[in-house]
């Protein structure tokens, strides 16, 4: 049914203002809390609260309170966290009522966390998981896209987040604010839509077999997903290589050109570039290893690294020499597993709703619900 889907996308991707007073509105009922890393061993960091916030140490004792929009620059101080007249191993700063927390220039629902990690301080988040989506969504999606995407990708970043946090092998966080886990922004990217997209999904998440699934997501993926195993390791049954729906993703082809000497320094000791030929890739094409060929020796090069030092926008490319230059030819942004999220976008825009497109990018899994506390 999908494939003869060919509307022409006219809307224009535009930012809703929301309000900053409605974001401390009748905030959700907690039912998880993530504890993500939003700074890691800064030297001296800004932090506050909107609202009178207690302090309290590492066990939970009270050790004073706060003035409402009053920030401190943290630091270490020996052993311990230093906050204004406070010293401790670890510094919790909880705001009351409906406050949320200054961290460094941002403001974060939640309460921080205070931690000693190497030569400065790691500032932790603790937040409500629904809250926390709030932000992603307006940072890893367009607020103005059609609600049923929108909801589309809270279910699949809470399903993520309650993987990590599940499997969160460190002992301080479950999850940073980069794209290496998702995005996070706090109150700059919540927006009207996000709010409605994440309650209107409250405590969905995608399963197998009972357990919530590593819901990992990319931009898109120049035309088809891939299997987990051909990209990363383990093959999952439920991250498997699907037709995408992207192809009107200002993403999904792209050129570059790169200096060879950019290239020759990324490969390291072949000298100057002769020919750049892939060596080994997935079924859809993705450069797994390219095989360099210079003046002095040949090596081979793994895709994702050469992604990395050319900064290219994935690994699906291919590689052209001429007029003095490397041009670079691909389709797609990100690894192309699992949700594609112009792949959503398109399906939305043409009345897909958020369980079928969901349903498509995880093969097998199923929509279930959490048990609320």
């Amino acid at each position: 049914m999908w494939k003869k889907l060919n509307l022409k996308l006219t809307s224009k991707l535009g930012i809703f203002a929301f309000f900053w007073m409605i974001l401390f509105a009748n905030p959700a009922q907690a039912a998880l809390e993530l504890r993500v890393m939003v700074r890691k061993s800064a030297n001296n960091l800004a932090v506050g609260s909107s609202t009178p916030a207690v302090v309290r140490d590492g066990n939970g004792r009270t050790l004073g309170q706060v003035a409402a929009r009053n920030s401190f620059n943290t630091r270490i101080n020996g052993s311990n966290v230093n906050l204004g007249q406070w010293n401790s191993n670890r510094i919790w700063l909880e705001p009351t009522g409906d406050g949320v927390v200054w961290i460094g220039d941002t403001w974060y629902r939640g309460r921080v966390l205070l931690v000693r990690e190497g030569n400065g301080v790691t500032a932790i988040n603790y937040v409500d998981m629904e809250e926390y989506l709030y932000s992603v969504v307006g940072a890893e999606a367009v607020p103005s896209w059609p609600q049923e995407a929108l909801k589309a990708q809270a279910v699949a970043a809470r399903s993520y987040a309650l993987h990590q946090r599940n499997n969160s092998r460190n002992a301080l966080y479950d999850l940073d604010t980069t794209t290496r886990t998702q995005v996070y922004k706090g109150l700059t990217s919540e927006y009207t839509t996000t709010h409605q997209a994440v309650r209107a999904t409250a405590n969905q998440v995608m399963t197998y077999n009972g357990q919530v699934i590593l819901a990992v997501f990319h931009s898109s993926s120049g035309g088809h997903t891939e299997n987990v195993e051909d990209v990363w390791t383990s093959p999952l049954p439920y991250l498997r290589g699907v037709v995408d729906y992207d192809q009107t993703s200002p993403v999904f082809s792209w050129n570059k050109t790169v200096n060879p000497s950019q290239v020759s320094s990324a490969v390291g000791g072949v000298g100057n570039i002769r020919s750049m030929v892939p060596e080994r890739t997935t079924p859809q094409g993705r450069i797994v290893s390219m095989r360099v060929v210079g003046d002095s020796s040949t090596r081979s090069v793994r895709g994702a690294d050469l992604r990395q030092a050319l900064d290219l926008r994935s690994t699906l490319f291919r590689v052209s020499l001429g007029n003095g230059g490397v041009q670079v030819s691909g389709r797609g942004f990100g690894h192309g597993i699992g949700l594609s999220q112009w792949g959503t976008y398109y399906l939305a825009q043409n009345g897909i709703n958020y369980q079928q497109i969901l349903a498509h990018y995880y093969q097998n899994a199923r929509l279930s619900r959490l048990q609320t506390r």
